[in-house]
């Protein structure tokens, strides 16, 4: 693959990493794990995050003595809004639009990286925290802050919840985690545990913040399934894009944040075969679980008509899934497309040898979505 340079925040090792929301126990928990694998450039993070972990420990134990009942009697609607599809698809561009509507709720990035304790520390921390992180996201340039809509896999892993994101910290060691992707390989045992730790974190947000749940996560994308069991009535937005643009933008996504999140130096090994296996994997159980869905229950929408007409396409969102007037939200809508319609988006491109490969793994993908072999929109990230 070929490329422009990474672009956005210059780096600043001095930045928040994901994993500083995790308790003490976590972190050195998965440190052994991996047999405590840390590159000496790198222990200063290490030890950053493990003493950020003494605070998240001690400020969890103080919010379940000060929330426990009220999270556990914390209702949650049966029919929240889950927004799935690859990464770099414009999962992240319609959690934005979505969470605009007043009556919806959201993890917010706050919540996902202090899954623990953000009911009670957020007033204290938030506004030092603020002075610290860019205020664009260092993969895409896409605004970024700490109210603003996050996907919930992040708490999940400063939770303690096995993930596929928790390869980023060890990007040279053979991926541990990877039953999490689909959840089919998992224990019984411990998928309910996955669950139930969602689920808590779920009534946190409700808590803070009652209304209908605006859920974004890729990684959902293969597990609508387990998430319908408690949600039967929940609504999908399903992003899809053109497979070469999804490819190549997934690729720089996964370089940038291993360079700035691992404890190792990144040898990024195998990144484009993982990619496409991973696709393909997520699509297996995707595919299955929508031919079971209502009709009206998910509305398909493509990342280029999204970038060209966001307006009309969450009109059609909210018109499919049956999510109530738009009007009052149209204003919200309208200032945010304006301010956003101008971002500069980041420019990468695949070499014919990943073009091929990718042609050849993800042909049904070209056909089902009504894709060409040559991308209709820029080739952005």
């Amino acid at each position: 693959m070929t490329s422009a340079p990474p672009t956005g925040a210059p780096d600043r090792p001095w930045i928040p990493r994901f994993w500083y929301g995790m308790g003490c126990g976590t972190w050195l928990r998965l440190l052994a794990r991996h047999g405590w694998a840390i590159a000496p450039a790198r222990l200063p993070m290490a030890l950053a995050i493990a003493s950020a972990g003494v605070f998240n420990s001690t400020m969890a134990a103080v919010q379940r003595a000060r929330f426990g009942r009220r999270i556990a009697a914390t209702p949650l609607r049966d029919d929240p809004i889950i927004i799935v599809g690859h990464w770099r698809s414009g999962t992240t561009l319609m959690h934005e639009l979505l969470a605009l509507d007043e009556r919806h709720t959201f993890p917010h990035t706050y919540a996902c990286f202090a899954p623990t304790h953000f009911l009670t520390s957020e007033r204290m921390v938030a506004p030092w925290l603020r002075r610290l992180l860019p205020d664009r996201r260092p993969m895409d340039n896409m605004p970024a802050g700490l109210a603003r809509p996050q996907e919930e896999e992040f708490a999940l892993c400063n939770m303690g919840i096995p993930s596929p994101y928790l390869t980023m910290l060890f990007p040279n060691q053979a991926p541990r985690y990877d039953d999490y992707l689909d959840l089919a390989g998992v224990a019984e045992a411990a998928r309910q545990a996955w669950l139930d730790h969602l689920l808590h974190f779920y009534r946190c947000v409700c808590l803070a913040r009652p209304g209908r749940l605006v859920l974004k996560s890729p990684l959902h994308t293969a597990r609508l399934q387990y998430l319908l069991r408690v949600f039967p009535r929940a609504r999908m937005v399903h992003l899809v894009r053109h497979p070469h643009d999804l490819c190549a933008s997934t690729l720089a996504l996964w370089r940038r944040l291993y360079r700035d999140q691992a404890l190792q130096l990144p040898q990024y090994q195998n990144l484009l075969s993982n990619v496409v296996q991973t696709h393909g994997r997520m699509y297996r159980a995707f595919n299955a679980t929508a031919a079971t869905l209502s009709p009206g229950q998910c509305c398909e929408v493509r990342y280029e008509d999204l970038r060209h007409d966001p307006l009309r396409e969450v009109r059609r969102v909210y018109e499919t899934l049956e999510l109530g007037a738009l009007d009052n939200v149209q204003p919200a809508l309208e200032r945010y497309w304006e301010t956003a319609r101008h971002h500069q988006r980041n420019a990468f491109t695949l070499d014919a040898a990943a073009r091929a490969q990718v042609d050849h793994a993800w042909a049904w993908y070209f056909q089902k979505y009504g894709y060409t072999e040559t991308p209709t929109d820029l080739r952005r990230a």
